[in-house]
């Protein structure tokens, strides 16, 4: 049986801008998935991330918001001050709950809910950035079938949420900031139900 991997939810905070640009500047335009990003940014923060990030980006993107259905080949980024949540198949979410790890927009609440809605079909992505605020969501996205990747703590400028989510569940890979946008790629092929590991330039975690 095949699962078709559709939905990438990436979570970053300090240093995560250059990896981001990376994986932006280098998805193909057919890329085959919806991107969903939370980037930790004070409530206050003017509303300009999103088209920075479109400048880099050959997919087009826009600010997640309350019923924009999710689309492949699209990026959706949490807004300033909001939680990004799925909230059922197709459909996003913009939560003014509390904080969680002193952040609002969470990881954790966008990872959480994907894994809740699409379960194995979840591939998330955790970057550079200080505090543990991801790691239980993906480990929730593991739990439920899906694949967890994090960029390599030895390769990121803030390594304290990469070391965490690698504390709290192992995840599936382990991938330096240039092959980030290659282990993504190959993670939304489908593939047997199985885990397998990815190239040479991602290094499965020992469990």
């Amino acid at each position: 049986m095949d699962i078709v991997r559709d939905i990438v939810v990436i979570g970053g905070s300090e240093g995560s801008f250059l990896p981001l640009r990376q994986i932006l500047s280098g998805l193909p335009a057919d890329f085959p998935a919806a991107v969903l990003i939370v980037v930790h940014i004070g409530s206050s923060s003017p509303r300009l991330l999103a088209s920075i990030f479109d400048a880099w980006s050959a997919l087009p993107v826009v600010y997640g918001d309350d019923d924009i259905p999710i689309e492949a080949g699209r990026v959706y980024l949490a807004p300033p001050g909001k939680h990004l949540e799925v909230v059922e198949p197709g459909v996003l979410h913009l939560s003014d709950g509390p904080k969680l790890h002193f952040s609002k927009p969470a990881v954790d609440r966008l990872f959480g809910t994907a894994a809740t809605v699409y379960r194995e079909r979840v591939v998330s992505l955790i970057l550079s950035g200080n505090g543990r605020d991801g790691a239980a969501g993906a480990a929730a996205v593991r739990a439920a079938g899906g694949v967890s990747l994090v960029q390599d703590p030895g390769d990121a400028v803030v390594s304290s949420m990469p070391v965490t989510a690698i504390e709290i569940d192992h995840p599936d890979s382990l991938v330096r900031t240039d092959a980030l946008v290659e282990a993504l790629i190959h993670s939304v092929k489908p593939r047997e139900l199985t885990r397998s590991g990815l190239d040479d330039e991602c290094s499965p975690v020992d469990r």
